[in-house]
Order: structure tokens, then sequence, then C-alpha cells
């Protein structure tokens, strides 16, 4: 069939939960049986996300092609339990520089560039090709209706539903209903209001998605439907959840489907949760818990650890075990080491630049010396390796060159070093808009047998996981490491991608980002054997 498509808007303010309602619909879709992708459209006008503190538009997400994305791809990708790619997540500056750049190659003939129609056109194009192969294309709008930001995109909303017709292209609407603590009454005002927006526009959306804190009775359902001109059974609460994975189950629950079955000519649709609501179970009700100390430096903003955050939740949810996170912020460790000793492992993830350093150092050595299980991703690789060299090996002076450009011993440095030492080896590596040479997206990676990754692993001896960094271990350490414990156990193509101590429970260092290929339906591997060594050393 014709690609159908879904487009989700939000209305009032942000962070109504546009990512979670997407992944949630894509996902009842995909359970009906379908083909379905998503796409996520940032009116911002960077380019895209990898140039961002964390602290100012969450994580990045990294695909496996290696676009740096918005961290909604994540949510996609760990709801429907697929790869996503570059074309799945697009910004206004992709738009603008692609139009600017077909212009200066005279591909418009001489007109004069308009928003309507040649920006128009170009996210119709790119919305197009996110679509091709699959029976729906659900795609998220970031930001708010009424933003200056937005109007491109819901003119090319207005546009597809008039080319296409109404039974392939629908529309829902995300809008906050506040509750007002003094008249102790919900509002819908503000619903109208956004609708009205959306109308003016053009764009008369289907359904409704009403977010809100407590559930909505029969009358005012009715009274929204009234007022925003939907039919009665399309005016769906989204209501606050113990956990983001049930709201597939509660879209059902309150008959997402039927309008959209409906609009869609789509019949009966009939989604198989069974296993989706058995782990949605024992992340609410678990058997056990255990408490990890998840040491970083970006607390402020926890979605800047959102894909690791989850990656958790997946392995807890597989292993009937509830994870508690105790955060810890890696400059508090400097003076006061005893923030780690109610933990039952310790957790350190990756990271830029040289704040909070020697706080993660501290809890490393602390984990190494108490044998309390570690996983260390990506910079937590790096920084066992120094603290393994500063104080098992009595290299002093070990450092990254990334702290210490001068340093007299790097045991980690660039990527270019290692490629130029090595002869030109040919490795896929991106150039970052900020200089130098990356490593981003999907890589090979050998795994020794008889370690603990490669029992994290099923016993594989080869596979692939996502990268996104510029520093590397040196190999020139690696014989003085394995002749003193450590092992290496996993390398691609020269590079180490991964370590762990010979004399230890559980010790391991990745270079690669597992959480970025973790699913609630399949967890990461070695996220997973963490939690579960993590259960098996617990303090009683």
């Amino acid at each position: 069939m014709a690609v159908k498509y879904i487009f989700v808007t939000g209305g009032v303010l942000s962070s109504l939960g546009k990512g979670i309602t997407s992944s949630s619909i894509a996902t009842l879709l995909q359970q009906s049986g379908y083909s379905v992708s998503i796409l996520k459209i940032d009116p911002y006008i960077n380019v895209d996300p990898g140039t961002m503190s964390p602290l100012e538009h969450g994580e990045v997400f990294v695909t496996c092609d290696g676009a740096e994305t918005d961290l909604d791809i994540g949510h996609y990708e760990r709801f429907l339990n697929k790869d996503f790619h570059k074309k799945n997540n697009f910004t206004t500056g992709q738009v603008y520089m692609s139009v600017i750049e077909n212009e200066r190659k005279g591909k418009y003939l001489g007109k004069t560039i308009q928003i309507v129609p040649h920006i128009v056109d170009e996210i119709k194009s790119r919305i197009k090709f996110a679509g091709e192969g699959s029976d729906f294309l659900v795609v998220e709008l970031g930001g708010t209706v009424g933003d200056i930001e937005s109007m491109s995109y819901l003119e090319a909303m207005r546009q597809m539903k008039h080319e296409l017709g109404s039974k392939q292209v629908i529309s829902i609407h995300i809008t906050l209903i506040p509750f007002i603590q003094a008249a102790g009454e919900l509002k819908t005002k503000p619903t109208q209001h956004s609708v009205q927006e959306l109308r003016r526009i053009g764009i008369s959306p289907q359904i409704l998605v009403a977010r809100c804190e407590t559930n909505l009775d029969k009358e005012l359902k009715r009274k929204l439907a009234l007022s925003c001109d939907v039919d009665n059974d399309s005016v769906i609460v989204a209501q606050d959840t113990q956990s983001i994975y049930k709201c597939p189950l509660n879209f059902l629950e309150e008959g997402i489907l039927t309008p959209i079955a409906r609009y869609l000519e789509l019949g009966e649709l009939k989604p198989k949760m069974d296993n989706w609501d058995m782990l949605v179970k024992k992340i609410i009700a678990p058997k056990s818990s255990i408490t990890i100390g998840f040491v970083g430096k970006y607390l402020s903003l926890k979605e800047s650890y959102k894909s690791l955050i989850e990656s958790l939740i997946h392995a807890g949810a597989n292993t009937d075990i509830r994870v508690n996170i105790k955060w810890i912020d890696s400059e508090a460790l400097v003076d006061n080491l005893a923030l780690l000793c109610d933990v039952d492992s310790i957790l350190i993830p990756g990271g830029f630049g040289e704040r909070g350093i020697e706080g993660k150092l501290e809890a490393i050595k602390y984990a190494r010396i108490q044998q309390i299980p570690l996983l260390g991703i990506c910079l937590g690789m790096q920084l066992s390796l120094i603290e393994f060299a500063r104080n098992v090996l009595g290299l002093s002076e070990a450092n990254s060159i990334e702290f210490n450009p001068q340093t007299k011993e790097p045991v980690i440095y660039l990527i270019e070093n290692f490629i130029d030492a090595q002869g030109g080896v040919q490795l896929r590596t991106h150039t970052s808009p900020m200089g130098g040479t990356m490593r981003l997206g999907e890589y090979e990676c050998h795994i020794k047998k008889g370690t603990k990754l490669y029992e994290a692993y099923g016993r594989q001896t080869f596979i692939k996981e996502r990268h996104r960094h510029r520093y590397e271990a040196n190999p020139h350490y690696r014989a003085l490491f394995e002749k003193n414990g450590m092992i290496v156990s996993g390398e691609s193509n020269g590079l180490i991608e991964s370590i762990e101590l010979a004399n230890h429970p559980w010790f391991v260092g990745v270079q690669f980002h597992p959480e970025f290929t973790s699913r609630l339906q399949n967890p990461n591997p070695v996220i997973l054997a963490f939690v579960k060594e993590t259960l098996a050393h617990k303090k009683t």
C-alpha cells in the first residue's frame, strides 16, 4: 500500500512527550503487523546536535550509520527494536543548507528562492524519503505550534494532506490540560487556543492527545471534542505513568487505534502486546533491587545520559531487577569517597573535557581495590587505563592528551596518532565541525575468548557497537598492561575496544557506547551482564 503519514505536533508548551507518543503509536502499529518508520524534525537552525552541550539539548544519540541526532531517535529505536538512520532526523539547518547549496549550483534555474515553494518542497522531499519502504511514517515535529521556527513545517504538513488526501495523512495534536490547584479544576482553554492556531494555519487535527496529571472524565472529553471539532472517541488521555514503556498499553486501553484505523481505512487493529506487558510489569514491580553509583558530571540535566538510563531499565526489566541509580557528582568524590560506600556497583559514563576527571579516577580506584563491579564506557574505559597506569604500573604522569597535550605518558591519544603510526590504515572516520577526526557510528569488535566480554555477548567473537569519540587507548602500552593483569578483551583494526581486570569479580571497560543499541525487548549484552553481576555481588 502507499505510505500513510501520521503527523504528531505539540501545543501549549514543550516537553509534553511527543517522542514517547510517537514511539507508542508506532509500536502499536508495528505490533499490529505493519512496517513502521519514524521521523523527527527539529526546528532549530543547528545542522545537528553534535556541537551542542549536553546541558543545552540533552544527549546526542548516534545512529549505526554515524549520524549525530536528537535523543528522540533513541526512543524510537528502544521502542521499535530496530535501527534508524540519518534520514530519520533532520533540522532547519540541514534544510536551508541543502536549498542554498542547490541554489549555488543553479538547480533552481535562476528562480527567486523562497520559503514557499523551495524550503517547503525540500521538507516534503525529506519526509517522503524517510517513509520509503514502510507502510507508515510517524512524523514528530519538534517545538510548539505557534513558534515561528515551525511555520514552514506546518505548511509542508498542510500541503501533504491536500496532495495525498485524508485517507493517507492524519494529524495528532498533543496539548496540556493543566490542573489549577486554587480552582480545583482541569482547564481546557489552552488546548482550545492551540487547536485554533493549528486551524488558522489550515490544519485540523483528527486526534487530540490530552497530557494531564489525572484522568479526564467523559464530560470533559466531550467538551474537548466539541470545542476542537474532533470525534468523541478521538480525545485520548495521556496521563502521568510509572514508566514510559507503559504508554503504548495506556494508549491501547484509551482506544487510540480506533480513530487511526477509521481515518486511514485499516480495518480492526489487534496489536500483540503480551510480551511488552510482561516486561512493563517487571519494571514497575520487580523481585529484586540493586543500587548503581552513577559517577557523572552532567547531572543537572539527566537527559544528558538518557540512553544509558534507559539501558539500565531494559536490563532490569529482563532480569526482574529494579535498578536504583545513585547520582554522584564526580567533582564531589575528590573530597568525599564515602559517597560510594552504599552502592553495589559503579558506572563511569562517557563525556568530554577535563572537569570532574579526578573524581572519576578516584571512583575507579575504589572499585578496583574494593572488588566492586565496575563498567566504564568510552571515557570511563580510558580513565580505567589511566588509573591502572598511575597506581599499578607506577607511571605517575600517565594521562590523556585530551587533558594534558604535553604528557610524557600518553596512555590515551588522538585517533590521528594511531592512523599515522599504522601508515595510513583505512578506518571509516568523520571530520567533526569543530575540527579533528572522530569515530562515529557502528564499528566491528573482535572479542577474545574466555573473557567476561565474551561471556556477556553469548560467547560471540565478533560484534558491532556504536562509537562517538576522538581519543583512543595507545597500543604502545598494551604489552605492559597485559603483563600486569589488564586484559585487552576486544579490538578493532588494532584499536583497543575493551579491557578488563584478571583478578576482579567484574571490572570491564568498553570504548564503544553499548547504551545506543539497547532496547526494551533486546537489552544490550554488556549492560545486562553488568546488572546481573551487580546483583550477584550485592552487599547484604
